[in-house]
């Protein structure tokens, strides 16, 4: 019965939306395991790897072509954005920012492929839910803030020490009086929480509101087959409307991007102040 209701496709608006909104999972609850966001995060991943190999290996020391122009003025963004916030060493941080940015770009551009395409192909395969953006599951872009936050502690420790870090958890920013021990520390702590959570809900809310736009431009042209006069203004509005919403979608997915990227950079300069 569950088979037949998979091939014969979602009955209505709300299913359709559901239907959309469903990982590919093994498991239940907490435990289980989004199969479709770690397979093309892990993808998307390797073609990032891809492009900056691809660049490198056919970099020539002359006159750039257009591919390599267009990776070097990548690295070079990034770069200078780098170091206009991270004044230390940045051998790490600089090819870490990189990576954030193309990767993540790359994963919210999984939000511009036709809505019911990767279905269609998943299909093919016996699979009923494909979801392709990465960044509209809270489980990426929270993994991605936790690896952030473990960055961050890297350079507090880096930066002042285990005991300097430890003291300054205690006595910044109300001073080291041990009443005042409880108060900093639990103030230190929510600012310090407080940077993942910020990061990956800012990047989740804006991709999953993006995708569930596009679901609901896909439904004025639900009805095109029935030949009314409704049915035909839907239809032109999906397109018109689905052009806007994409063309309009390019700056939000590149916008999210650097601002990951720009507030990772900014969180580890912020870890390597002394108070």
């Amino acid at each position: 019965m569950a088979a037949a209701e998979h091939a014969a496709g979602p009955a209505n608006s709300t299913e359709y939306i559901a239907h959309h909104l469903t990982h590919l999972k093994v498991g239940e609850g907490f435990w289980s395991l989004h199969v479709d966001t770690i397979f093309m995060s892990v993808l998307l991943g390797l073609i990032t790897l891809a492009i900056f190999y691809s660049a490198a290996r056919k970099a020539t020391v002359g006159v750039p072509g257009k591919w390599q122009a267009f990776i070097e003025m990548i690295v070079e963004f990034v770069d200078n954005t780098v170091k206009e916030v991270f004044h230390l060493d940045r051998r790490f941080l600089a090819p870490l920012a990189l990576t954030i940015f193309v990767w993540v770009f790359l994963m919210n551009a999984m939000d511009l492929l036709p809505l019911d395409l990767p279905g269609k192909i998943a299909a093919l395969f016996g699979i009923h839910y494909w979801r392709v953006v990465p960044t509209a599951d809270a489980n990426t872009t929270f993994a991605m803030s936790l690896s952030v936050l473990a960055v961050v502690l890297y350079y507090s420790f880096k930066a002042k020490g285990a005991g300097g870090y430890i003291q300054e958890l205690f006595t910044a920013p109300f001073g080291g009086n041990p009443i005042l021990w409880i108060p900093n520390f639990l103030l230190n702590l929510v600012e310090l929480l407080s940077k993942p959570v910020s990061l990956a809900m800012r990047l989740f809310g804006n991709m999953y509101a993006g995708e569930l736009v596009f679901m609901l431009i896909a439904l004025l042209g639900a009805g095109v087959f029935t030949w009314t006069i409704g049915s035909t203004f839907g239809f032109f509005g999906q397109i018109v409307m689905g052009a806007s919403w994409a063309i309009f979608h390019i700056l939000i997915i590149t916008l999210q991007a650097f601002i990951f990227m720009m507030l990772t950079v900014v969180y580890s300069a912020m870890a390597t102040e002394h108070h």
